[in-house]
């Protein structure tokens, strides 16, 4: 008996999920990045700073510091790590920049994107999840606003990003694999350097947020209405997935059905922190007066 105890004891332990027992999910809130359980639970405040980006395996949480620069105007931005089990925060000093921004982690865990002013203009950068082996992605033909939101492929080996103007899958040497003009994508919206791009599970579907071109009239809003579409990458077309009252930005694609977004609605003056389904309703509140968010992988079993 005792055998088969320890026998039952070493089959659930390694049937276990391999990092914890549930997903969690990132955001900002104010000036301090955030996690919290998926259903937005148990929500711990962890470091002062800005675009949380939570590794694969929910470990790590990649975001940005921000200080007054002592050289030039403006604040000095540096990529910082956070090992959520210990609470060290590391700061990857060996960038060869004081103005980094937005990382992403690759779908391995290994590697983080992000954006890096250099030469006077931004550009993509890459680094091991240590802080060693940066390189950057150049490639002379993409404008320096491509690198202002990229996003990882499913494959780890490529990256999709946008310029305003067009809408971009390149691997990571720089090398374009794929391009879309944003005017044919999108007819009647448009995006600004701050819209986000997030890949679905299964690698064929990219959420979008975008300004849309019509007036929609909202007190508490100056600027246009922000929405969601779906891009068919296959199929190369873009469908609206928010309705025509909301007001919804900043995709995280979370399953083969939902994503994380925030939206403000009418009579709010902040936004906050939702999950939704792909057909844009069941919208459930996870965290309020939040943003940026993130999410880990879905669990791995060992």
């Amino acid at each position: 008996m005792k055998r088969l105890a320890i026998c039952i004891s070493l089959l659930l332990t390694l049937a276990m999920p391999a990092f914890g027992t549930q997903r969690k999910i990132a955001f900002e809130r104010g000036d301090n990045v955030w996690i919290a359980n998926l259903d937005g639970s148990d929500a711990k405040k962890i470091a002062t700073g800005s675009l949380p980006n939570i590794s694969p395996d929910a470990t790590r949480l990649a975001f940005n510091t921000s200080e007054d620069s002592k050289t030039r105007p403006g604040p000095e931005r540096h990529i910082a790590i956070t090992d959520l089990a210990s609470g060290k925060v590391t700061v990857l000093k060996d960038i060869p920049s004081d103005n980094c921004f937005g990382p992403v982690w690759s779908p391995d865990g290994d590697q983080i994107a992000f954006s890096i002013m250099a030469e006077k203009e931004w550009h993509l950068g890459i680094v091991n999840a240590d802080g060693s082996g940066f390189r950057f992605v150049k490639n002379a033909g993409l404008k320096s606003e491509a690198f202002g939101a990229p996003t990882w492929a499913r494959d780890g080996k490529s990256i999709f990003c946008h310029d305003l103007d067009n809408l971009y899958h390149i691997d990571l040497h720089g090398n374009v694999l794929k391009k879309w003009a944003l005017s044919k994508v999108l007819t009647e919206a448009g995006m600004n350097g701050g819209d986000r791009l997030s890949v679905s599970p299964d690698g064929k579907t990219l959420l979008m947020d975008v300004d849309l071109g019509a007036e929609h009239e909202r007190k508490n809003w100056d600027g246009p209405q922000p929405a969601i579409y779906g891009f068919d990458l296959s199929a190369e077309k873009a469908t609206r997935v928010t309705g025509k009252n909301d007001f919804v930005w900043e995709p995280f694609w979370l399953s083969d059905s939902e994503f994380l977004c925030v939206m403000q609605k009418e009579n709010e003056n902040q936004p906050s922190l939702y999950r939704m389904s792909l057909d844009g309703k069941n919208a459930k509140l996870l965290a309020k007066h939040a943003r940026t968010p993130s999410a880990s992988a879905a669990i791995i079993a060992r």
